[in-house]
């Protein structure tokens, strides 16, 4: 363990849950790597994975962004191409983007295809599923709405998904952001995140937050001081 690792440790209280707004000030002023690190929320579920109605799944619109620049890419048919190129795509066509996946381009962050494009994605879901690439409903990236579409991923539009031990893992930043918009943007994600519990989850539904930076301590959160106050 290095000494740096050993010092920030130094600055985190393992048995105490802080508060949202304190968990993010230590972590910005322990976030002292030489690059600005990702600042990540990680949510644990009271919902059981294996479970089709409890797949916690869906996408949620981060005030703040993320501080990274999506690349965002569009497959569809006639003017849905002009639609999505006006709306910021980085690059939109048909038949040649699919040409350039088939010859292993994979140099983006999303695709997003129209209903009647998918089709003639089928043969390639062996390429992009396992790199997380293949649109989905689910995930709001089929659809004929290209335009609002791009327009919310390059603002900062993240996907959520549960893992198999029922965690979220979700980015909410950069430790550049200011305290707020670390804090607005977790509450975003936490609000989401509770419009989207399954009607069959029982008992607690959130059971454990932390947060934490890129080579940072991990910080446990209260979830009472995650809740966007109602005005």
């Amino acid at each position: 363990m290095s000494r740096r690792t050993l010092e920030l440790k130094k600055t985190v209280d393992k048995t105490k849950k802080y508060n949202l707004g304190e968990a993010v000030a230590i972590i910005k002023k322990s976030a002292n790597a030489k690059f600005d690190e990702t600042v990540e929320i990680h949510v644990r579920l009271g919902v059981d994975p294996r479970k089709s109605d409890q797949n916690v799944r869906g996408t949620v619109s981060l005030p703040h962004g993320t501080g990274k620049s999506k690349k965002v890419i569009v497959l569809a048919k006639g003017e849905k191409v002009k639609e999505a190129e006006s709306a910021g795509a980085d690059e939109a066509g048909d038949a040649d983007i699919i040409a350039k996946i088939s010859q292993g381009w994979l140099d983006f962050d999303v695709l997003v295809a129209t209903p009647d494009a998918m089709r003639d994605l089928t043969k390639l879901a062996k390429t992009l599923g396992p790199k997380g690439l293949m649109p989905n409903p689910k995930s709001g990236t089929v659809t004929f709405d290209v335009a609002k579409t791009v327009k919310e991923l390059k603002a900062g539009r993240i996907e959520y998904k549960i893992d198999s031990y029922g965690i979220i893992h979700a980015i909410i930043g950069k430790a550049s952001f200011t305290e707020e918009k670390l804090v607005a943007n977790a509450k975003a994600l936490m609000e989401a995140l509770m419009h989207a519990k399954p009607a069959t989850s029982k008992g607690q539904y959130v059971q454990g937050i932390s947060l934490s930076s890129t080579m940072g301590p991990g910080l446990s959160i209260t979830p009472e001081s995650t809740k966007i106050e109602k005005k």
